[in-house]
Parts: C-alpha cells; sequence; structure tokens
C-alpha cells in the first residue's frame, strides 16, 4: 500500500528496534526487491536515536519509511510522526495511533478489538476454563487509516483506489 500511495518511490526505509530479533527483515527485503525498491533498514532502541535516524533517511535519500509494531515507537510516536511530517517523508505506520495523531497511514490490527477480546478470554478464565483449554487467538479486525490532512500537508496525492479500500479517513 505504500508503494501505492508513493508509485515513484525507489527506496524504503524501515524503522527497527535491534532489541528485539527481527524477523520479518528478509521478508521486507523481497518484497521490496519484487517491486523494484531499495530497502534501507534504520534501527533505533530509544528517544535519542530518533534524530540520528531521521538523519540517517535523508543521507540514504529515502523515499518513504515503514514503522511496524513496537512498543518502544509506539511510545514515541508523537516525535516520530512530527519528523516525518517535518521531512515530508510519506510513512506507514501499524497502529491507528499513529494517523490518529497525524501519521500519514496505519494499517494493522485493531486494538480496540483486541481489548475486547482479550476482556472476553480474561472472562472465560475467571469463569473457570483452564488456560490450557482455550485456543490462541490472533486479531481478526484490521483498519486502514488515512490521514488526508498530513498527505495535503507534504504534498501527497491518495490515489482514489487506495481511498475506496480505506476503513477510516481523516479529514
Amino acid at each position: 500500500m505504500l508503494h501505492e500511495l508513493v508509485p515513484a518511490a525507489t527506496s524504503v526505509g524501515v524503522l527497527l528496534n535491534p532489541a528485539i530479533p527481527q524477523t520479518g527483515k528478509r521478508e521486507f527485503d523481497a518484497a521490496a526487491r519484487a517491486l523494484g525498491l531499495r530497502v534501507d533498514f534504520v534501527e533505533a532502541m530509544g528517544e535519542g536515536d530518533i534524530g540520528a535516524v531521521f538523519a540517517k533517511l535523508a543521507e540514504l535519500r529515502s523515499d518513504a519509511l515503514l514503522v511496524p509494531a513496537d512498543p518502544v515507537f509506539r511510545n514515541m510516536r508523537a516525535d516520530i510522526v512530527a519528523r516525518t511530517i517535518r521531512a515530508r517523508l510519506p510513512a506507514m505506520f501499524s497502529l491507528r495511533d499513529y494517523a490518529a495523531i497525524g501519521g500519514l497511514m496505519s494499517d494493522g490490527a485493531d486494538l480496540a478489538d483486541g481489548y475486547r477480546r482479550a476482556g472476553i478470554y480474561a472472562g472465560r478464565i475467571l469463569a473457570g476454563a483452564k488456560v490450557a483449554d482455550l485456543p490462541v487467538e490472533q486479531s481478526e479486525k484490521f483498519a486502514l487509516v488515512i490521514n488526508m490532512k498530513t498527505a495535503k500537508a507534504i504534498g501527497i496525492a491518495v490515489p482514489p483506489q487506495l481511498l475506496a479500500r480505506a476503513d477510516e479517513v481523516i479529514e
């Protein structure tokens, strides 16, 4: 979807936390190559690293940024979003929280639905169900959110077909 939003992009930065094992690095790289893109992996472990991350993205001339779900990044989301807007760097995030505070686009699991499902799960345990007998659950509800205010601010024209697929458009 990020490539659809920025079709002229030749490189995409991917923000990673080196403290967390990266199981998707090969997949990012393979997907990017299939689209003819270069992937620029940049790492941050805390707030002190974010300035260097954006300096590196500028140095590499990354055309867009992908920020996967990570609790460290979520705690720094306001700073990350503000820097993407200042740099006029189209960015896609894994959580709606980012788009709600000005991030360009998010696509990921609906956390509110996950919290609701966790409550149901906890209710089953409190009612006497054995944890070992309960199935492992994964998110079933996902949402694509596009922030049009940010798109306009950074000069991105969102394709109509992408807008049509959005679950929510922030005006």
